[in-house]
């Protein structure tokens, strides 16, 4: 059977009462950079305004707009470019948050603590708003499925009565890795977002740490600043969550995920998968959706 769309039953679409901001030096380049979430119209998307270039260029968080998944998601071309996205889009995707235009004043957000609790905290200080316009749903009809040597991620449609995502991440590493093999799973609301995976922040592995500071990037850094494993586990740091990398892989999802525009209704189960894969699959189900007629709808609960 091959897969298709179905478009299901709407929700209204939202966006912020009022503007918020964050600041904060970026992860890779260690420069301050003022974050502004503002509101938008409906149909509006998801949208990153570099405010420090002529012209204030407007780059939309798409699918089709990313051109580099190594090690983070970044969208646009030179000079109209901004770099991992993906923890402030999982926080505006989690929130459910679908119309907001994002001004940053350069090529990164905030690095804040490697997570997306500091987003998710400045965007708790306003409130949302309904929207008078309809936010796409869709699922799948049968199982869709990215790989690339070992890792997969796996789209599975919804259920009859299901009416959200549920994200289902099974790290591994090998056994002689000092991050140890976990799995955690998610059904994603405003609620669970807020309570298990906002707060999980990025991590890497000791010699990884010392190969990107000498490639220039993130020298500002420190194993308090984010996870960094070691080969007796983790370094100068505490562990929110006892499965906190594998959490934080499933942020990276949502965002990542959050490229496609709309509502996902189904299950996604990942594999050893990192942006690359993520970014496939958002490809996959935006142009899966673009060729599926308006009429296709199917109720659920």
């Amino acid at each position: 059977m091959t897969p298709r769309m179905i478009r299901l039953s709407p929700r209204y679409q939202r966006t912020l009462v009022r503007p918020v901001w964050v600041s904060g030096p970026g992860m890779i380049t260690g420069q301050l950079v003022r974050l502004c979430f503002r509101p938008a119209p409906v149909d509006t998307g998801i949208i990153f305004v570099r405010t420090d270039l002529p012209g204030s260029p407007r780059i939309p968080a798409h699918a089709d707009r990313v051109t580099d998944t190594r090690r983070r998601t970044t969208l646009g071309n030179a000079p109209a470019t901004v770099t991992l996205v993906e923890h402030t889009l999982a926080a505006l995707s989690g929130l459910r948050i679908d119309n907001c235009l994002v001004e940053i004043n350069g090529v990164e957000p905030p690095g804040l603590d490697g997570s997306s609790l500091g987003f998710v905290q400045a965007l708790q200080q306003t409130s949302i708003e309904l929207q008078h316009q309809f936010r796409p749903r869709w699922t799948v009809t049968a199982p869709i499925t990215v790989a690339h040597g070992p890792a997969m991620i796996r789209f599975h449609p919804a259920d009859d009565q299901q009416t959200g995502l549920g994200l289902h991440y099974l790290l591994d590493y090998g056994a002689d890795s000092p991050i140890p093999r976990q799995i955690a799973s998610c059904h994603v609301t405003p609620a669970s977002f807020v309570q298990e995976l906002a707060a999980c922040r990025t991590f890497v592995l000791e010699q990884e740490a010392e190969m990107f500071r000498q490639q220039g990037i993130g020298q500002h850094l420190g194993p308090r600043d984010l996870l960094v494993f070691g080969p007796r586990g983790l370094v100068e740091n505490s562990l929110r969550f006892a499965d906190e990398p594998s959490r934080h892989k499933m942020l990276d999802l949502l965002g990542d995920l959050a490229l496609c525009g709309v509502d996902l209704v189904g299950d996604v189960v990942a594999y050893r998968s990192g942006h690359p894969l993520n970014v496939e699959l958002a490809k996959t189900l935006a142009g899966l959706i673009r060729q599926t007629p308006f009429t296709t709808t199917r109720r659920v609960a």
